[in-house]
């Protein structure tokens, strides 16, 4: 039964969200607000960067609420528009390069373990090359598939997959490195 009502009262804050109602809108401001700023944050280096494409998502959020249906996850509708804003900043104001190379090689980090903190891993996502690290917050954070990742980058699929195998090299080898850091052996 919570299910339902919990439903129920995201749809009815919705409504009224459309309807203009700035208590409402505040409300989903707040509710979400947190979780789509650290959205934004994957793919925008500097946090006062990443708050104003949040502003300027939740923006084109209320702008365009009235075409939310209702069907699926009305986070995930948010989390999308943040997305595409963050790629549209970046495509505007970077210089993007990828490499055309169609080699790839589907790999995991191949149990690596190390005592890296959340702001850390950040701090060596932010440290890629802007095609890398948005292939792979699309690819690893987000859940898009390479298909996906190749039509809103107007980039092939096997580019895709190319950067994600780049970036996750690059990635393991400084967890590497990190770790023989942590081990005193480099």
């Amino acid at each position: 039964m919570k299910v339902i009502k919990l439903h129920q009262q995201e749809s009815d804050l919705i409504r009224m969200a459309v309807d203009n109602n700035r208590q409402a809108q505040q409300k989903i401001y707040t509710q979400f607000a947190p979780k789509m700023l650290g959205v934004c944050r994957q793919y925008i280096k500097d946090l006062h960067h990443a708050e104003d494409l949040m502003i300027t998502a939740f923006m084109k959020v209320f702008t365009n609420l009235k075409n939310f249906e209702n069907k699926g996850s009305f986070e995930g509708w948010i989390r999308r528009i943040m997305v595409n804003e963050c790629i549209s900043y970046i495509r505007v104001h970077k210089k993007v390069s990828y490499s055309e190379d169609e080699y790839y090689k589907e790999e995991g980090f191949n149990g690596i373990e190390s005592e890296l903190s959340v702001a850390d891993i950040q701090y060596l996502i932010d440290a890629l090359p802007e095609g890398y690290k948005m292939v792979f917050n699309l690819y690893a954070i987000e859940g898009y598939m390479h298909k996906e990742i190749g039509e809103m980058l107007g980039i092939s699929e096997g580019t895709s997959k190319s950067q994600l195998s780049h970036a996750r090299k690059v990635l393991q080898q400084q967890i590497n490195k990190a770790k023989n850091y942590e081990n005193g052996t480099e």
